[in-house]
């Protein structure tokens, strides 16, 4: 089975401002569901972070502790970051856009990804739960570019 699920939200900020937030890896763990911790493992070919730059995830996701790491695919500063999982318990591909909007950033995440396993049994809970992960995402997201602690 296959999850393909994407939220979007309107933020009332600049998308310089949400995108330079969502962008940078160092703030994973604090807008993104069950993301504990993140490492930028492997430079872009030119340093720091871009195409070709890896981070190591943490995250706990029905209960499970899980450890990816995503490999940037593409990044536009500010209205795209494309990432592609290289390492993990399941292929996955995350997509974070932010298009200029007349009240401020039309925000998307999307998330597609496969299911094996344990992950399999679990896909129709799965998709629900990355649904209602990536739209409070969105809400942490605005919240934390606003400077209000997320919730």
């Amino acid at each position: 089975m296959t999850i393909d699920e994407t939220a979007e939200r309107v933020i009332p900020l600049p998308p310089e401002r949400v995108a330079a937030y969502a962008m940078d890896w160092r703030n994973d763990a604090e807008w993104t569901q069950g993301i504990r911790r993140a490492e930028l493992t492997r430079e872009a070919e030119g340093g720091g972070f871009g195409v070709g730059a890896e981070v190591t995830r943490t995250a706990y996701f029905l209960g499970k502790r899980i450890d990816y790491v995503l490999r940037v695919a593409a990044h536009e500063f500010p209205r795209l970051l494309d990432m592609v999982s290289v390492a993990g318990p399941m292929p996955m591909h995350v997509t974070y856009s932010f298009d200029a909007h007349p009240r401020g950033t039309l925000a998307r995440i999307r998330v597609r990804g496969g299911t094996d396993g344990f992950y399999r049994l679990a896909a129709p809970v799965m998709a629900r739960k990355v649904r209602s992960s990536i739209t409070k995402d969105l809400h942490d997201l605005e919240r934390k570019c606003a400077g209000e602690p997320a919730g």
